[in-house]
């Protein structure tokens, strides 16, 4: 019979975790509490532990900052040379800043490299975080599973990307650069010379293998695709309206009833805008007096117009409505092309039947070409007024419509001035196409010199 002693013990692994803390206890403060004599309702109001107790102290209690009219920082130009010469180098930064002292490089480290360094070496081995411990000399540090440590531990490390000359980013540098874009594109009308005080900029050297790149160009990934057909981008600028671009408008819901087949009336609806409230102008006219004052202040934006929606009689009628906006078609002038005739005069026109009333939700205005629509345009599918090109038009606001709500007070209208409104409503359009009055030909004269340099405005 075995005896206890004989048998043999199981032995247990267990790792070793040792928690070690320091204290790092703050000092005093090296001088006392200052208490400030706010009066309160005190203590027995029970309200001195709730966040509302502190935030209403807050609104209440004044700001006590005195500042003087130069807010504490008065500037003296007296003495600064040829400040009132219209000469500003001295208060400007120098062009070419002058070179750092060594001894303050120190204070250009980044955070990261501040504080105590956190080497561990790599023969701890009861660390309970899953670690890949090189074996490379010199290597006293843990990496963490994430995947780059792992593609920095299996060695394949990504070259990394060489820094760009500083001399690149230089303004005129990429003027040169743009310059030779277009002077590759259109080599005829290249200029050669140097630059000068007329404006006239040298362009970037362009390399032979711009030139080739040019001739026959590629795909930057697909290398096995070719070019069918390219076309340059121009602007249509025969087609700017006086505002200077297009607002894009788009509907919340559907301004038809659903339906199978597409009504091709929608192609040629039209937006009529409502006049403004009185109120909601001047307080727009406020807001921009205000941010042209300070312009710190949000600028109010483009104004939430009401709409009323009409659409043609009949589909039958969009065909001859597309023709007479058609400056290529000879026939558009033809009075046959309208449908309709007024009743007090019996002159030819379009009508358009009421569909119903929009109101805003939302309007972002945006920069002169900033957004863009672009149209490809061929000679040999449509009219001959156009080159062959890729014509952009400028996108000046973006707006969204939904059906307008009769219980909604908005902009200033009440209800008993939407009542009004609803009774004077106007149910059918009887609309006329033709040439620009003068006005809005200078209009558009004055809107397009303002980005064509070589426009005459029309007088």
């Amino acid at each position: 019979m075995a005896t206890p002693a004989s048998r043999s013990e199981r032995v247990y692994h267990q790792d070793y975790i040792a928690r070690i803390r320091y204290a790092n206890p703050l000092p005093p403060p090296p001088n006392g509490p200052k208490l400030l004599d706010i009066p309160n309702t005190g203590l027995t109001s029970g309200q001195y532990t709730s966040a509302s107790f502190a935030s209403r102290m807050a609104r209440e209690q004044p700001i006590n900052i005195e500042a003087d009219a130069e807010l504490g920082m008065p500037i003296d130009l007296v003495g600064m040379p040829g400040i009132f010469d219209g000469d500003e180098s001295s208060i400007q930064a120098p062009a070419q800043p002058p070179p750092m002292d060594p001894r303050d490089r120190a204070l250009l480290r980044p955070l990261s490299s501040l504080g105590k360094p956190t080497a561990i070496t790599s023969g701890v081995s009861f660390l309970r975080r899953t670690e890949y411990i090189s074996s490379e000399q010199g290597r006293s540090r843990f990496e963490s599973t994430t995947s780059s440590g792992l593609v920095r531990s299996t060695g394949h490390v990504k070259p990394k990307r060489k820094l760009l000359d500083e001399s690149q980013e230089d303004p005129m540098n990429i003027l040169r650069s743009v310059l030779k874009g277009f002077d590759l594109a259109n080599p005829e009308e290249a200029y050669t010379g140097g630059d000068d005080a007329s404006g006239n900029v040298r362009r970037a050297v362009i390399t032979q293998a711009e030139r080739e790149a040019w001739n026959k160009p590629k795909h930057p990934s697909k290398k096995k695709l070719t070019m069918v057909e390219s076309y340059p981008v121009l602007p249509d600028l025969d087609a700017y309206p006086d505002s200077g671009g297009y607002i894009v408008t788009k509907f919340a819901t559907n301004p038809k009833a659903e339906s199978d087949t597409y009504d091709t009336r929608l192609d040629v609806g039209l937006l009529r805008p409502l006049p403004l409230a009185p109120d909601y102008v001047d307080n727009l006219s406020a807001q921009s007096a205000a941010h042209s004052a300070d312009p710190s202040k949000p600028a109010p934006g483009p104004p939430h117009h009401d709409y009323e929606y009409f659409l043609p009689l009949s589909e039958a009628d969009v065909g001859n409505i597309q023709r007479k906006f058609d400056v290529d078609d000879p026939q558009r002038d033809d009075p046959n092309l309208y449908a309709s005739t007024m009743k007090h005069n019996q002159e030819p026109c379009f009508s358009f039947k009421r569909v119903r009333a929009y109101e805003t939700v939302s309007a972002t205005a945006s920069s002169l070409f900033e957004e863009v629509a672009v149209v490809l345009h061929d000679p040999k599918d449509s009219g001959k007024r156009l080159q062959k090109a890729a014509y952009y038009y400028p996108i000046m606001q973006k707006s969204q419509i939904r059906p307008r709500r009769t219980t909604k007070v908005t902009f200033g209208l009440s209800q008993s001035q939407r009542q009004e409104e609803e009774a004077d409503r106007i149910d059918y359009l009887n609309v006329t196409v033709g040439e620009p009055s003068p006005d809005e030909s200078r209009a558009r004269s004055n809107a397009r010199a303002s980005y064509d340099v070589e426009f005459e405005v029309e007088t």
